[in-house]
């Protein structure tokens, strides 16, 4: 059996013990024994509480219950069951109305809509993923789904399948088109990308240059003006890449030298304690917050072997761009990261 600690009123197994005074407490200047007296503290303050909001919630569900019971196999009635639950207080009055606002708050959350993942925090090389799906690759995600049929030669054959690869690429002009369209001619057309006077320049196969529809779409680029490596767009608050290497396999078949397209994806990722796991003693415990703790610090790293080969895994960095007016632009390379904590009417 485990060993525990007694600490007022609580007892701690052995390993949550250690990893909250070696692991989680340095450098934030908070005593072991002071952690644990505020948190046996706010558990006697807030534990019969928590007991009671339970037993109101038990008393509902049983009247609920019995409801049901007492009308089984008569015909639903919309208005009396409405009628009950107000009576027993389930439901309770609407009141006026209301407006709220966000202060302080995180764009991904008050302004900017976009894609949120759920991971269990305790894989580690899931959580990793998760973080980092802040930016993705738009090529990869259109070969690897049906969103590319795979009729007329477009088979997900072999390692790579050029047909499929080419059916790519033309949609994925077709998304430049829609979210960053050209103010003449279209994005399949270009042969080159330069950044010239602050300006995104783009040259076309019939010679002709042209540039953004929308010249606030072009946040920034990466490399020389003359020959970037990277050109930053944007549609609706979300960024997409555009990348050049022409001597990378895609790239240099491409008649504009491009090499990927990349998206803003998951701005925010619900690292979840919760639905998706089953945190039921300390060593779950531990390795759910060693996680988090690994991902709030920059530090947690995963090792797993693919394709008969090691591979380690750590969070992103930022993105750094040269405004097209001069300076920098730095992006977040990781997702927001919420904590779905274990529900409070776990008692353990």
């Amino acid at each position: 059996m485990a060993r525990r600690f007694h600490r007022y009123g609580l007892q701690i197994d052995e390993s949550l013990f250690d990893f909250v005074k070696m692991r989680a407490l340095p450098g934030t200047g908070v005593d072991a024994d002071d952690f644990w007296a505020g948190l046996a503290a706010a558990i006697t303050e807030l534990g019969p509480i928590n007991h009671a909001l339970l037993a109101r919630r038990a008393d509902l569900q049983s009247q609920i219950d019995a409801w049901h019971i007492a009308r089984r196999g008569k015909p639903f009635d919309a208005d009396a069951y409405q009628a009950f639950l107000a009576a027993i207080g389930y439901l309770v009055p609407e009141g006026p109305d209301f407006q709220i606002t966000t202060t302080g708050v995180d764009p991904e959350i008050a302004l900017i809509p976009g894609p949120q993942l759920v991971v269990p925090v305790m894989n580690a090389r899931y959580a990793l993923n998760a973080a980092n799906a802040r930016w993705g690759s738009l090529y990869d995600a259109l070969y690897g789904t049906d969103v590319i049929p795979e009729g007329e030669g477009g088979g997900k054959i072999g390692s790579y399948n050029p047909k499929r690869g080419a059916k790519v690429i033309a949609f994925a002009r077709q998304f430049l088109d829609q979210a960053a369209p050209l103010a003449a001619g279209s994005h399949k057309d270009a042969t080159g990308y330069v950044v010239n006077g602050g300006r995104l320049s783009i040259q076309t196969a019939n010679g002709a240059t042209t540039t953004l529809a929308d010249a606030a779409k072009f946040a920034g680029y990466t490399g020389e003006p003359s020959a970037p490596k990277s050109v930053l767009l944007v549609n609706h608050g979300l960024h997409f890449e555009i990348q050049f290497d022409r001597t990378h396999t895609i790239g240099q078949t491409d008649t504009a030298g491009i090499k990927d397209v990349v998206l803003e994806s998951a701005l925010t990722t619900i690292q979840d304690f919760e639905d998706s796991v089953s945190v039921v003693d300390a060593a779950d415990k531990v390795q759910a917050y060693a996680n988090w703790l690994g991902l709030l610090q920059g530090n947690l790293s995963e090792t797993f072997v693919k394709g008969g080969k090691p591979h380690t895994r750590t969070l992103n960095p930022d993105r750094t761009y040269t405004r097209p007016g001069g300076g920098q632009l730095t992006l977040p390379g990781r997702s927001v990261l919420f904590a779905r904590n274990v529900g409070h009417h776990m008692f353990t």
